[in-house]
Protein backbone atom coordinates (compact mmCIF):
# COMPACT_ATOMS: atom_id res chain seq x y z
CA UNK A 1 0.00 0.00 0.00
CA UNK A 2 1.73 3.38 -0.82
CA UNK A 3 1.67 6.53 0.78
CA UNK A 4 -1.44 8.20 -1.07
CA UNK A 5 -3.52 4.92 -0.33
CA UNK A 6 -2.98 5.26 3.50
CA UNK A 7 -3.48 9.01 3.75
CA UNK A 8 -6.72 8.47 1.93
CA UNK A 9 -7.72 5.35 4.46
CA UNK A 10 -6.98 8.11 6.74
CA UNK A 11 -9.23 10.28 5.47
CA UNK A 12 -11.83 8.35 5.11
CA UNK A 13 -11.17 6.81 8.50
CA UNK A 14 -12.01 10.46 10.25
CA UNK A 15 -14.50 11.20 8.34
CA UNK A 16 -18.31 11.56 9.78
CA UNK A 17 -20.15 9.40 7.51
CA UNK A 18 -19.86 5.86 7.70
CA UNK A 19 -17.94 4.12 4.68
CA UNK A 20 -17.33 0.84 3.61
CA UNK A 21 -16.23 -0.92 0.39
CA UNK A 22 -16.69 -4.13 -1.39
CA UNK A 23 -15.28 -6.01 -3.83
CA UNK A 24 -17.34 -7.86 -6.86
CA UNK A 25 -17.84 -10.46 -4.90
CA UNK A 26 -19.51 -8.89 -2.30
CA UNK A 27 -17.18 -9.08 0.24
CA UNK A 28 -16.01 -6.25 3.05
CA UNK A 29 -12.90 -4.68 1.46
CA UNK A 30 -12.79 -1.70 3.85
CA UNK A 31 -14.65 -0.43 7.10
CA UNK A 32 -13.85 3.16 8.50
CA UNK A 33 -14.65 3.44 12.28
CA UNK A 34 -18.01 5.54 12.18
CA UNK A 35 -19.45 2.57 10.22
CA UNK A 36 -18.21 -0.12 12.94
CA UNK A 37 -19.77 1.96 15.54
CA UNK A 38 -23.38 2.59 13.48
CA UNK A 39 -23.58 -1.17 12.75
CA UNK A 40 -22.04 -2.40 16.44
CA UNK A 41 -19.61 -4.66 14.78
CA UNK A 42 -15.71 -5.20 14.95
CA UNK A 43 -13.35 -4.44 11.84
CA UNK A 44 -11.98 -7.66 11.74
CA UNK A 45 -15.04 -9.10 11.87
CA UNK A 46 -16.41 -8.15 8.63
CA UNK A 47 -13.16 -7.39 6.39
CA UNK A 48 -13.02 -10.33 4.07
CA UNK A 49 -16.88 -11.37 5.04
CA UNK A 50 -19.82 -11.52 2.32
CA UNK A 51 -22.35 -8.72 3.50
CA UNK A 52 -25.30 -10.63 2.69
CA UNK A 53 -23.96 -13.08 4.90
CA UNK A 54 -23.20 -10.69 7.85
CA UNK A 55 -26.31 -8.79 7.23
CA UNK A 56 -28.81 -11.37 5.84
CA UNK A 57 -31.97 -9.20 6.54
CA UNK A 58 -30.93 -7.00 4.22
CA UNK A 59 -31.56 -9.39 1.43
CA UNK A 60 -35.14 -8.63 1.76
CA UNK A 61 -35.11 -4.83 2.24
CA UNK A 62 -34.30 -1.66 -0.09
CA UNK A 63 -30.06 -2.11 0.80
CA UNK A 64 -30.00 -5.46 -1.74
CA UNK A 65 -32.40 -4.00 -4.53
CA UNK A 66 -30.36 -0.55 -4.65
CA UNK A 67 -26.75 -1.52 -4.27
CA UNK A 68 -27.55 -4.40 -6.52
CA UNK A 69 -28.75 -1.61 -9.33
CA UNK A 70 -25.53 0.61 -8.87
CA UNK A 71 -23.52 -3.11 -9.43
CA UNK A 72 -25.64 -4.19 -12.24
CA UNK A 73 -25.98 -0.30 -14.02
CA UNK A 74 -22.89 1.28 -12.79
CA UNK A 75 -24.97 3.85 -11.92
CA UNK A 76 -24.42 5.90 -8.53
CA UNK A 77 -27.61 5.38 -6.25
CA UNK A 78 -29.24 7.08 -3.20
CA UNK A 79 -31.53 6.09 -0.59
CA UNK A 80 -33.36 6.22 2.49
CA UNK A 81 -34.16 3.19 4.07
CA UNK A 82 -34.99 1.66 7.63
CA UNK A 83 -32.55 -1.20 9.17
CA UNK A 84 -35.24 -2.92 11.47
CA UNK A 85 -32.50 -5.42 13.42
CA UNK A 86 -30.71 -1.95 14.48
CA UNK A 87 -33.95 0.09 14.43
CA UNK A 88 -32.79 2.40 12.73
CA UNK A 89 -32.77 4.77 9.75
CA UNK A 90 -29.72 4.92 7.06
CA UNK A 91 -29.32 7.60 4.51
CA UNK A 92 -27.35 6.24 2.13
CA UNK A 93 -24.70 7.16 -1.43
CA UNK A 94 -23.39 4.17 -3.08
CA UNK A 95 -20.88 4.34 -5.80
CA UNK A 96 -19.79 1.67 -8.28
CA UNK A 97 -16.42 1.16 -9.79
CA UNK A 98 -14.75 -1.94 -12.06
CA UNK A 99 -13.50 -2.87 -8.91
CA UNK A 100 -17.26 -3.13 -6.89
CA UNK A 101 -19.08 -0.53 -4.37
CA UNK A 102 -18.30 2.17 -2.49
CA UNK A 103 -20.55 3.08 0.24
CA UNK A 104 -21.34 6.16 3.10
CA UNK A 105 -24.54 6.03 5.12
CA UNK A 106 -25.73 8.41 7.80
CA UNK A 107 -27.81 7.22 10.89
CA UNK A 108 -31.04 9.74 10.30
CA UNK A 109 -33.49 8.06 12.71
CA UNK A 110 -34.06 11.39 14.67
CA UNK A 111 -34.70 13.54 11.69
CA UNK A 112 -37.02 11.03 10.11
CA UNK A 113 -38.98 10.77 13.57
CA UNK A 114 -38.82 13.99 13.67
CA UNK A 115 -40.65 14.39 10.31
CA UNK A 116 -42.74 11.61 10.82
CA UNK A 117 -44.45 13.27 14.05
CA UNK A 118 -44.74 16.53 11.84
CA UNK A 119 -46.21 14.27 8.84
CA UNK A 120 -48.64 12.87 11.61
CA UNK A 121 -49.73 16.31 12.88
CA UNK A 122 -50.51 17.59 9.52
CA UNK A 123 -52.15 14.10 9.02
CA UNK A 124 -54.42 13.98 12.15
CA UNK A 125 -54.89 17.80 11.17
CA UNK A 126 -56.50 16.80 7.47
CA UNK A 127 -58.41 13.68 8.73
CA UNK A 128 -59.41 14.83 12.38
CA UNK A 129 -60.53 18.04 11.03
CA UNK A 130 -64.65 18.39 11.30
CA UNK A 131 -64.45 20.30 7.88
CA UNK A 132 -64.00 18.94 4.44
CA UNK A 133 -60.46 19.39 3.57
CA UNK A 134 -59.05 18.81 0.05
CA UNK A 135 -56.37 19.32 -2.41
CA UNK A 136 -56.39 18.86 -5.97
CA UNK A 137 -53.62 19.70 -8.83
CA UNK A 138 -53.12 22.80 -10.95
CA UNK A 139 -55.55 21.07 -13.43
CA UNK A 140 -58.26 20.75 -10.46
CA UNK A 141 -58.07 17.12 -9.89
CA UNK A 142 -58.49 16.01 -6.70
CA UNK A 143 -55.20 14.70 -5.09
CA UNK A 144 -56.47 13.69 -1.05
CA UNK A 145 -59.85 14.36 0.61
CA UNK A 146 -60.27 13.72 3.91
CA UNK A 147 -63.47 12.20 5.65
CA UNK A 148 -65.58 14.91 6.42
CA UNK A 149 -65.28 15.62 2.56
CA UNK A 150 -66.15 11.58 1.54
CA UNK A 151 -69.28 12.36 4.44
CA UNK A 152 -70.29 15.82 2.88
CA UNK A 153 -70.79 15.00 -0.80
CA UNK A 154 -71.22 10.95 -0.42
CA UNK A 155 -68.30 9.74 -2.58
CA UNK A 156 -65.68 7.47 -1.76
CA UNK A 157 -61.87 8.62 -1.51
CA UNK A 158 -61.51 6.73 -5.09
CA UNK A 159 -64.29 8.47 -6.50
CA UNK A 160 -63.11 12.00 -5.68
CA UNK A 161 -59.95 10.68 -7.13
CA UNK A 162 -60.67 9.98 -10.43
CA UNK A 163 -62.71 13.08 -10.55
CA UNK A 164 -62.09 16.88 -10.94
CA UNK A 165 -63.98 19.54 -9.23
CA UNK A 166 -66.06 20.88 -11.94
CA UNK A 167 -68.94 17.65 -12.32
CA UNK A 168 -69.58 18.27 -8.38
CA UNK A 169 -70.54 22.18 -8.90
CA UNK A 170 -73.91 23.07 -9.71
CA UNK A 171 -74.05 24.21 -13.33
CA UNK A 172 -75.37 28.00 -12.84
CA UNK A 173 -72.22 28.08 -10.17
CA UNK A 174 -69.86 26.31 -12.21
CA UNK A 175 -68.34 29.81 -14.03
CA UNK A 176 -68.46 32.05 -10.54
CA UNK A 177 -66.18 29.00 -8.84
CA UNK A 178 -63.82 28.01 -11.73
CA UNK A 179 -62.90 31.53 -11.77
CA UNK A 180 -62.22 31.48 -7.69
CA UNK A 181 -60.04 28.47 -8.13
CA UNK A 182 -57.80 29.99 -11.15
CA UNK A 183 -57.41 32.90 -8.74
CA UNK A 184 -56.04 30.48 -6.55
CA UNK A 185 -54.09 28.36 -8.87
CA UNK A 186 -52.20 31.67 -9.62
CA UNK A 187 -51.41 32.18 -5.81
CA UNK A 188 -54.41 33.98 -4.28
CA UNK A 189 -56.27 32.54 -1.24
CA UNK A 190 -59.70 33.04 -2.10
CA UNK A 191 -63.23 32.81 0.23
CA UNK A 192 -66.43 32.45 -1.47
CA UNK A 193 -69.39 30.19 -1.32
CA UNK A 194 -71.09 28.02 -4.04
CA UNK A 195 -73.23 24.90 -4.69
CA UNK A 196 -72.04 21.69 -4.65
CA UNK A 197 -73.83 18.49 -5.75
CA UNK A 198 -74.49 15.60 -3.49
CA UNK A 199 -73.79 11.64 -5.01
CA UNK A 200 -77.99 11.56 -4.17
CA UNK A 201 -78.27 14.58 -6.21
CA UNK A 202 -79.08 17.12 -3.63
CA UNK A 203 -77.96 20.77 -3.55
CA UNK A 204 -75.35 21.42 -0.48
CA UNK A 205 -74.53 25.16 -0.07
CA UNK A 206 -70.81 25.48 0.92
CA UNK A 207 -68.67 27.97 2.23
CA UNK A 208 -65.35 27.24 0.46
CA UNK A 209 -61.43 28.67 0.93
CA UNK A 210 -59.73 27.90 -1.33
CA UNK A 211 -55.02 28.18 -0.74
CA UNK A 212 -52.29 27.74 -3.30
CA UNK A 213 -49.73 25.20 -2.32
CA UNK A 214 -46.95 26.90 -2.93
CA UNK A 215 -43.46 24.90 -3.25
CA UNK A 216 -40.10 26.43 -3.89
CA UNK A 217 -41.74 29.44 -4.87
CA UNK A 218 -44.10 27.52 -6.98
CA UNK A 219 -47.95 26.95 -7.14
CA UNK A 220 -48.15 23.45 -8.22
CA UNK A 221 -51.74 22.92 -6.31
CA UNK A 222 -54.51 23.98 -4.27
CA UNK A 223 -55.45 23.06 -0.88
CA UNK A 224 -59.68 23.62 -0.24
CA UNK A 225 -61.63 23.67 3.01
CA UNK A 226 -65.36 23.41 2.75
CA UNK A 227 -68.10 23.85 5.40
CA UNK A 228 -71.83 22.70 4.83
CA UNK A 229 -73.74 25.69 5.34
CA UNK A 230 -77.44 24.92 4.18
CA UNK A 231 -79.52 24.90 7.06
CA UNK A 232 -77.61 27.70 8.08
CA UNK A 233 -78.71 29.64 4.52
CA UNK A 234 -82.36 27.79 4.92
CA UNK A 235 -82.52 29.42 8.38
CA UNK A 236 -81.54 32.90 6.53
CA UNK A 237 -84.04 32.67 4.10
CA UNK A 238 -86.80 31.85 6.95
CA UNK A 239 -85.51 34.84 8.24
CA UNK A 240 -85.96 37.13 5.23
CA UNK A 241 -89.49 35.14 4.31
CA UNK A 242 -90.56 36.24 8.05
CA UNK A 243 -89.28 40.23 7.61
CA UNK A 244 -91.15 39.85 4.32
CA UNK A 245 -94.23 38.57 5.74
CA UNK A 246 -94.66 40.85 8.96
CA UNK A 247 -93.87 44.07 6.45
CA UNK A 248 -96.19 43.20 4.42
CA UNK A 249 -99.01 42.00 6.75
CA UNK A 250 -98.49 45.76 8.57
CA UNK A 251 -99.32 46.93 4.74
CA UNK A 252 -102.01 44.04 4.39
CA UNK A 253 -103.62 45.39 7.71
CA UNK A 254 -104.09 49.26 6.70
CA UNK A 255 -105.18 48.52 3.05
CA UNK A 256 -107.47 46.18 4.43
CA UNK A 257 -108.91 48.78 6.83
CA UNK A 258 -108.99 51.64 4.12
CA UNK A 259 -110.75 49.61 1.80
CA UNK A 260 -113.33 48.41 4.01
CA UNK A 261 -114.89 50.88 4.70
CA UNK A 262 -116.20 52.14 1.12
CA UNK A 263 -116.89 48.44 0.66
CA UNK A 264 -119.22 48.76 2.96
CA UNK A 265 -120.80 51.92 1.62
CA UNK A 266 -120.55 50.15 -2.18
CA UNK A 267 -122.55 47.06 -0.54
CA UNK A 268 -125.61 49.45 1.11
CA UNK A 269 -125.98 51.21 -2.42
CA UNK A 270 -125.99 48.41 -4.31
CA UNK A 271 -128.45 45.73 -2.56
CA UNK A 272 -130.71 49.37 -2.41
CA UNK A 273 -130.12 49.36 -6.07
CA UNK A 274 -130.75 45.84 -6.65
CA UNK A 275 -134.48 45.92 -5.16
CA UNK A 276 -135.79 48.74 -7.75
CA UNK A 277 -133.08 47.21 -10.77
CA UNK A 278 -135.18 46.17 -13.83
CA UNK A 279 -135.13 42.35 -13.74
CA UNK A 280 -133.61 42.91 -17.83
CA UNK A 281 -130.36 44.36 -15.34
CA UNK A 282 -130.26 41.82 -12.61
CA UNK A 283 -127.69 39.63 -13.84
CA UNK A 284 -125.04 43.09 -13.75
CA UNK A 285 -125.77 43.60 -10.05
CA UNK A 286 -125.21 39.92 -9.02
CA UNK A 287 -121.97 40.11 -11.46
CA UNK A 288 -121.00 43.57 -9.09
CA UNK A 289 -122.43 41.59 -5.78
CA UNK A 290 -120.08 38.68 -6.63
CA UNK A 291 -116.80 41.10 -7.16
CA UNK A 292 -117.57 42.72 -3.90
CA UNK A 293 -117.93 39.34 -1.83
CA UNK A 294 -114.84 38.92 -3.37
CA UNK A 295 -113.02 41.58 -2.20
CA UNK A 296 -114.57 41.18 0.81
CA UNK A 297 -112.92 38.12 0.92
CA UNK A 298 -109.40 39.40 -0.27
CA UNK A 299 -109.59 41.94 2.57
CA UNK A 300 -110.45 39.05 5.05
CA UNK A 301 -107.51 37.16 4.39
CA UNK A 302 -105.22 40.59 4.50
CA UNK A 303 -105.96 40.97 7.62
CA UNK A 304 -106.06 36.94 8.64
CA UNK A 305 -102.62 37.28 7.19
CA UNK A 306 -101.76 40.79 8.93
CA UNK A 307 -102.40 39.06 12.59
CA UNK A 308 -104.01 35.83 12.55
CA UNK A 309 -106.29 35.28 15.50
CA UNK A 310 -104.86 33.56 17.46
CA UNK A 311 -105.55 34.16 21.34
CA UNK A 312 -108.58 30.96 21.93
CA UNK A 313 -105.99 28.00 22.08
CA UNK A 314 -107.31 24.81 23.74
CA UNK A 315 -106.33 21.02 23.27
CA UNK A 316 -107.48 19.59 20.43
CA UNK A 317 -107.09 16.30 18.57
CA UNK A 318 -105.59 16.81 15.03
CA UNK A 319 -107.07 13.62 13.77
CA UNK A 320 -110.67 15.22 14.14
CA UNK A 321 -109.51 18.41 12.59
CA UNK A 322 -108.29 16.71 9.57
CA UNK A 323 -111.38 13.74 9.51
CA UNK A 324 -113.74 17.25 8.95
CA UNK A 325 -111.51 18.54 6.64
CA UNK A 326 -111.56 15.24 4.09
CA UNK A 327 -115.12 15.21 5.16
CA UNK A 328 -115.81 18.63 3.47
CA UNK A 329 -113.36 18.13 0.33
CA UNK A 330 -114.38 14.43 -0.59
CA UNK A 331 -117.12 15.82 -2.90
CA UNK A 332 -114.72 18.24 -4.74
CA UNK A 333 -112.13 15.32 -4.66
CA UNK A 334 -114.48 12.99 -6.44
CA UNK A 335 -115.37 15.85 -9.04
CA UNK A 336 -112.28 15.85 -10.05
CA UNK A 337 -111.35 12.51 -9.89
CA UNK A 338 -108.98 12.57 -6.86
CA UNK A 339 -108.91 10.31 -3.87
CA UNK A 340 -107.86 11.32 -0.76
CA UNK A 341 -106.14 8.75 1.79
CA UNK A 342 -105.46 9.18 5.63
CA UNK A 343 -102.88 7.74 7.71
CA UNK A 344 -102.50 8.22 11.11
CA UNK A 345 -100.74 6.86 14.05
CA UNK A 346 -102.12 7.78 17.99
CA UNK A 347 -100.46 11.09 18.98
CA UNK A 348 -101.30 13.44 21.90
CA UNK A 349 -103.55 16.55 21.74
CA UNK A 350 -102.34 19.75 20.70
CA UNK A 351 -102.79 23.07 21.47
CA UNK A 352 -103.77 25.03 18.50
CA UNK A 353 -106.97 27.23 17.58
CA UNK A 354 -108.63 24.00 15.83
CA UNK A 355 -110.86 26.34 13.00
CA UNK A 356 -107.43 28.08 12.16
CA UNK A 357 -105.32 24.65 11.40
CA UNK A 358 -109.17 23.67 9.86
CA UNK A 359 -108.26 26.58 7.06
CA UNK A 360 -104.68 25.35 7.01
CA UNK A 361 -105.37 21.95 5.80
CA UNK A 362 -108.87 23.36 3.69
CA UNK A 363 -106.01 25.24 1.79
CA UNK A 364 -103.16 22.90 1.04
CA UNK A 365 -106.12 19.85 0.25
CA UNK A 366 -107.82 22.07 -1.83
CA UNK A 367 -104.07 23.23 -3.56
CA UNK A 368 -103.14 19.52 -4.31
CA UNK A 369 -106.58 18.79 -5.73
CA UNK A 370 -106.22 21.87 -8.14
CA UNK A 371 -102.95 20.32 -9.17
CA UNK A 372 -103.94 17.06 -10.24
CA UNK A 373 -106.72 17.91 -13.38
CA UNK A 374 -107.08 14.79 -14.98
CA UNK A 375 -106.92 13.11 -11.16
CA UNK A 376 -104.87 11.01 -8.84
CA UNK A 377 -104.07 10.38 -5.16
CA UNK A 378 -103.48 12.41 -2.12
CA UNK A 379 -101.88 10.72 0.65
CA UNK A 380 -102.56 12.16 3.90
CA UNK A 381 -100.08 11.38 6.83
CA UNK A 382 -100.47 12.01 10.60
CA UNK A 383 -97.78 10.84 12.92
CA UNK A 384 -95.25 11.51 16.15
CA UNK A 385 -92.42 13.73 15.41
CA UNK A 386 -89.26 14.19 17.80
CA UNK A 387 -88.74 16.58 20.82
CA UNK A 388 -92.44 16.37 21.90
CA UNK A 389 -94.09 17.18 18.27
CA UNK A 390 -96.55 16.31 16.01
CA UNK A 391 -96.13 16.21 12.37
CA UNK A 392 -98.39 16.53 9.09
CA UNK A 393 -97.69 15.76 5.98
CA UNK A 394 -99.50 16.06 2.64
CA UNK A 395 -98.36 14.53 -0.57
CA UNK A 396 -100.15 15.00 -4.12
CA UNK A 397 -98.86 13.31 -7.65
CA UNK A 398 -99.92 16.45 -8.90
CA UNK A 399 -97.86 19.01 -11.60
CA UNK A 400 -95.14 19.96 -8.97
CA UNK A 401 -93.54 23.28 -8.61
CA UNK A 402 -90.50 24.61 -10.51
CA UNK A 403 -87.20 25.34 -8.38
CA UNK A 404 -86.88 28.49 -8.70
CA UNK A 405 -90.51 29.35 -7.89
CA UNK A 406 -90.44 27.07 -4.62
CA UNK A 407 -88.73 29.66 -2.88
CA UNK A 408 -91.08 32.16 -3.49
CA UNK A 409 -94.29 30.28 -2.00
CA UNK A 410 -95.85 32.32 1.17
CA UNK A 411 -94.94 35.26 -0.43
CA UNK A 412 -98.07 37.97 -0.88
CA UNK A 413 -99.83 37.89 -4.14
CA UNK A 414 -97.13 35.00 -5.52
CA UNK A 415 -99.17 32.77 -6.95
CA UNK A 416 -98.56 29.86 -9.50
CA UNK A 417 -102.56 29.62 -9.85
CA UNK A 418 -104.26 31.88 -12.61
CA UNK A 419 -107.05 33.65 -10.31
CA UNK A 420 -105.08 32.97 -7.16
CA UNK A 421 -104.02 35.72 -4.82
CA UNK A 422 -100.93 34.01 -3.11
CA UNK A 423 -102.64 35.03 0.00
CA UNK A 424 -103.83 31.52 1.16
CA UNK A 425 -100.48 30.20 1.37
CA UNK A 426 -99.45 33.33 3.18
CA UNK A 427 -101.93 32.98 5.80
CA UNK A 428 -101.34 29.47 5.97
CA UNK A 429 -97.90 30.51 7.05
CA UNK A 430 -98.80 32.91 9.48
CA UNK A 431 -101.27 30.61 11.36
CA UNK A 432 -98.36 27.45 11.44
CA UNK A 433 -95.40 30.08 12.59
CA UNK A 434 -98.64 31.41 15.06
CA UNK A 435 -98.96 28.04 16.76
CA UNK A 436 -94.92 27.52 16.91
CA UNK A 437 -94.86 25.67 14.17
CA UNK A 438 -93.18 24.81 11.27
CA UNK A 439 -94.41 24.29 7.10
CA UNK A 440 -92.07 23.16 4.63
CA UNK A 441 -92.72 22.34 1.15
CA UNK A 442 -90.89 20.31 -1.83
CA UNK A 443 -91.73 19.42 -5.08
CA UNK A 444 -90.36 18.06 -8.07
CA UNK A 445 -92.12 19.22 -11.83
CA UNK A 446 -94.40 16.40 -12.95
CA UNK A 447 -94.04 14.37 -10.06
CA UNK A 448 -95.78 15.93 -6.85
CA UNK A 449 -95.42 18.20 -3.98
CA UNK A 450 -95.02 17.43 -0.42
CA UNK A 451 -96.44 19.86 2.42
CA UNK A 452 -94.82 18.80 6.54
CA UNK A 453 -96.08 20.63 8.85
CA UNK A 454 -95.08 20.25 12.53
CA UNK A 455 -96.43 21.38 16.06
CA UNK A 456 -95.51 21.06 19.12
CA UNK A 457 -97.57 19.75 21.38
CA UNK A 458 -97.56 22.16 24.00
CA UNK A 459 -97.01 25.51 22.56
CA UNK A 460 -94.52 27.69 23.85
CA UNK A 461 -94.40 31.80 23.28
Amino acid sequence: MNQLEIVALEILDRITDGFFSVDTNWNFTYINSEATRLLFRNREDLLGKNIWYEFPEAVHLEFYEQYNKAVNDQVPVTFSSFFPPLDTWFEVRAYPSANGLSVYFLDVTTEKKSASEKQQHYKSLFEQNPDAVFSFDLEGNYLSVNSAMKRLLGYTEKEFLQSSYLPLVEEAELQRTRSHYEKAAAGYTQNYETKALHKDGRVVHVSVTNIPIIVDHEVVGVYGIAKDITDQKATELQLIKSEKLSAVGQLSASIAHEIRNPLTALKGFLQIMRSSAPSKEMSYYEIMADEIARIEQITGELLMAAKPQVQHFHYENLTDILHDVTKLLNSQALINRVNIHVNTEAIPLVYCVAHQLKQVFINLIKNAIESMPSGGDIHVFIGNSQNGQVYLKIMDQGCGIPEDLLQNIGIPFYTTKQKGTGLGMMTSFKIIESHGGRMEISSKEEEGTMVTITLPVHFVE
